[in-house]
C-alpha cells in the first residue's frame, strides 16, 4: 500500500523526505505567484556535499561547485523548479 500526497495537506515551500521512494529523495510543494506544484527531487541514496564544512576536502568542493556549475541555469529559475530545491536542500 502506497501513501499518496495530498497536495491540500502539504505546507507549501517545506521539503520532506521521501524515504520510500524509488528514485527521489525528496518531494515539496512549491508555491510562487499563486501557483502550486508538486516537485519531487534529489537522487535517492546520492552522497551530496551538503553545507560547508571546516575542513571540507578539496574532492567534496569541487563537487558543490561543479553541480551549482551544472545546473545553475535551472536554480535561477526559483521555487518552481526542482534544481533550486535540490541546490537548497541537498548541496
Amino acid at each position: 500500500m502506497s501513501l499518496r500526497l495530498v497536495k491540500a495537506n502539504m505546507a507549501c515551500n517545506k521539503p520532506k523526505k521521501t524515504p520510500s521512494h524509488p528514485k527521489k529523495s525528496h518531494v515539496v510543494k512549491a508555491c510562487a505567484n499563486g501557483k502550486e506544484k508538486i516537485i519531487r527531487f534529489g537522487e535517492q541514496g546520492a552522497s551530496t556535499a551538503g553545507k560547508p564544512k571546516s575542513g571540507e576536502s578539496a574532492k567534496m568542493k569541487a563537487k558543490r561547485k561543479s553541480f551549482k556549475a551544472r545546473h545553475g541555469k535551472n536554480i535561477a529559475k526559483g521555487k518552481m523548479s526542482a534544481a533550486y530545491w535540490a541546490d537548497k536542500v541537498k548541496w
